[in-house]
């Protein structure tokens, strides 16, 4: 049952990224015009794709009862690559929340000011999370090894097709620290910016209320459409991150965790890659996750 699990997950998750990259690489060819958010979705989805890819498909074959053996750096590899994806998935959608909400912040207040300064902090800001990401994982393969290690080590923690291990509580507790530290940041910043579209997109209802002009309305309801599925896709992430992590900590805690934790904890940890790109086509129908305008090449 957990194997058809995971790889129903892991089926609809390659097969909902791979159509959304398919539409990046078509508009890109064409000289199709991205909205604003494109360059974001265009790496949310790079990002659930190395979930999926380093999670999904070795958590699906070990479900099914099928021997991985990986080497040391075998694993290292597939758990900094994990732990990359599930960054910069985090960081993005986290800036994704942000700029929407300063998008649709009215004229008249602060966050009216940062309004044409965010659009050329974009590319910057992802390459930020990359690199932070990248940084902060690093140390996470130090305490990672295959299954058949030889090397003499003080606690070695069962974590599926791979081990974990570590020397003391104390280290532990500070690698716990480090890796969840920027989490907890971009966190944060998601619940803010969701409150503030909330508010937002309640305020703008209240004062468009009595106009009816068919321009005006058509504009203003394509903005709360989008607003409306990025709160979608935050209070998504946030939940299964939520629900990821409680699990997580209670694997952490334990000495010798059952198999139904570590399935559990992988299958929470895959839920968002997985329904995330159904979420961003639901918005512009048909896979079209961002509004492009085509200009025909002279």
């Amino acid at each position: 049952m957990i194997g058809v699990v995971f790889l129903s997950q892991t089926i609809f998750g390659i097969w909902g990224n791979c159509s959304l990259h398919y539409r990046y690489i078509f508009f890109y060819f064409t000289g199709c015009r991205a909205r604003s958010t494109g360059l974001i979705l265009k790496h949310l989805t790079v990002a659930n794709s190395l979930v999926i890819a380093f999670r999904g498909v070795p958590q699906t074959v070990e479900a099914f009862g099928l021997k991985i053996f990986l080497s040391d750096f075998g694993c290292k590899l597939v758990f900094y690559v994990l732990r990359l994806g599930r960054g910069v998935s985090l960081g993005t959608t986290c800036l994704l929340s942000v700029f929407q909400a300063i998008t649709i912040s009215p004229w008249n207040s602060r966050l009216a000011e940062l309004k044409v300064q965010v659009l050329r902090c974009t590319g910057p800001c992802i390459t930020v999370f990359w690199i932070l990401y990248m940084l902060v994982n690093i140390i996470f393969p130090l305490y990672v090894a295959g299954k058949w290690n030889n090397k003499t080590i003080t606690k070695k923690k069962d974590l599926g097709f791979c081990s974990g291990m570590w020397n003391d509580t104390i280290t532990q507790s500070l690698l716990a620290a480090v890796l969840t530290a920027p989490d907890v940041v971009c966190l944060g910043l998601m619940i803010w910016a969701s409150i503030y579209m909330v508010f937002t997109l309640y305020g703008h209802k209240q004062r468009v209320q009595h106009i009816h002009r068919n321009g005006i309305s058509r504009r203003s309801s394509s903005v709360t459409r989008a607003t409306q599925s990025i709160l979608v896709l935050v209070s998504t992430f946030v939940s299964f991150y939520t629900l990821s992590s409680i699990f997580s900590i209670d694997l952490a805690l334990s000495d010798h965790p059952s198999w139904w934790q570590l399935n559990i904890t992988a299958m929470f940890a895959l839920c968002f890659p997985s329904v995330s790109p159904f979420l961003l086509s639901h918005e512009s129908k048909g896979l079209r996750i961002f509004s492009a305008s085509c200009r025909r090449n002279a």
